[in-house]
């Protein structure tokens, strides 16, 4: 694919353009954004995504070209847009697990962002350096992703990851303020200088971003091997993503099954990967050095696994944790609590009372 130092330079100017728009928004009055305002701002830039697709399609895949370029952007699209979905289910519990303020979360959930594209880039420039060098990296990807597949499947209780080893090591080794003030991360306490509960949610988003970049990039890698795609589609993935959190809300719990669709889906692109490999073999231990004629799996095939495993995902997971509700479960099926009826309902009152200040 040949990208132009003008396209990169549009593109990553775009993004930081977008970023600084948020920021602006965020910090001129922290609130809990309407239903109405996250429709707009999400549409606004899924509309961006299928654009820019399109874009692709008619100028780097155009008449006489034999690629597919634009599939293989949607296909990263949408596989790290469900990724993101899957660590916005990690978000809301640390922002459960610190009781953060819902008028603070959009400042949160922004900086989380903005640590998760950092992350990403770093991860997609080390991965097209080690693809171009070291044809032999897809056998490390695909078998990774399916470690990761199994991984996923076999644990689906996240419930620790608010408070993970980094987070116990920042709460003991310094003074921790219960005081919340915004983005600030240090204060004045009884004059002492204390960390506030901010920055132990910013350390949680960090590390957690961190981790699913290990994830989401080998992913990606195995729809398309264009740094430049690579790119964009994590960009426009967590474009929107603050908006989706208070879109979604309660629904995000609702997507029991999420984890095993997405434990699929990272299986079947390890396998992708790995059929890559074999078929780009140099390393001599395996059939004497020589390309292994086993079949590739197209890019087409890819993308419609993709949307079909994320549509039986999305409708088995709703169904079915939407008659659990109806009975007075948990979305999950267990016995719902004194304890969770009442911080459902402190959440209710801080929703209208933020509400009521707008």
């Amino acid at each position: 694919m040949n990208v132009s130092t003008l396209e990169w330079s549009i593109t990553i100017g775009v993004t930081i353009a977008v970023l600084l728009f948020d920021i602006v928004i965020v910090a001129r009055k922290p609130h809990e954004p309407s239903i109405k305002e996250c429709s707009i701002y999400l549409s606004i830039y899924v509309s961006m995504a299928i654009a820019f697709g399109l874009w692709v399609i008619y100028f780097h895949d155009g008449p006489g070209k034999d690629e597919d370029y634009g599939l293989q952007f949607f296909a990263g699209w949408l596989t790290e847009y469900s990724l993101s979905v899957d660590n916005l289910f990690i978000f809301l519990i640390i922002m459960a697990s610190f009781k953060v303020p819902r008028k603070y979360q959009q400042e949160a959930l922004l900086v989380g962002i903005i640590i998760a594209i950092v992350f990403r880039g770093i991860f997609i420039a080390l991965g097209a350096v080690a693809i171009n060098n070291f044809s032999w990296v897809f056998y490390l990807f695909g078998a990774f992703l399916i470690y990761t597949a199994v991984k996923l499947v076999a644990d689906t209780n996240h419930d620790d990851d608010g408070d993970n080893a980094v987070v116990k090591f920042a709460r003991k080794r310094f003074n921790v303020s219960e005081q919340w003030d915004g983005l600030k991360l240090v204060i004045r306490e009884n004059g002492k200088r204390a960390i506030t509960p901010m920055f132990l949610v910013i350390i949680a988003l960090g590390t957690t971003d961190l981790l699913f970049a290990l994830d989401s990039i080998p992913a990606i890698y195995g729809l398309t091997k264009e740094p430049y795609l690579v790119f964009t589609a994590n960009v426009f993935a967590l474009m929107g993503l603050r908006q989706l959190y208070f879109l979604l809300g309660d629904l995000l719990k609702r997507l029991i099954y999420l984890s095993q669709g997405l434990s699929f889906l990272l299986a079947f692109i390890g396998v992708k990967l790995l059929l890559h490999a074999l078929h780009e073999n140099e390393l001599p231990f395996i059939n004497g050095g020589e390309h292994v004629p086993v079949p590739e799996i197209p890019t087409l095939l890819s993308l419609g696994v993709i949307v079909g495993t994320l549509s039986i995902t999305a409708i088995v997971s709703l169904t079915v944790s939407g008659r659990r509700v109806r009975a007075g479960l948990n979305p999950d099926g267990t016995e719902r609590t004194p304890e969770q009826e009442a911080e459902e309902a402190a959440a209710l009152a801080e929703r209208e009372a933020n509400r009521k200040q707008d």
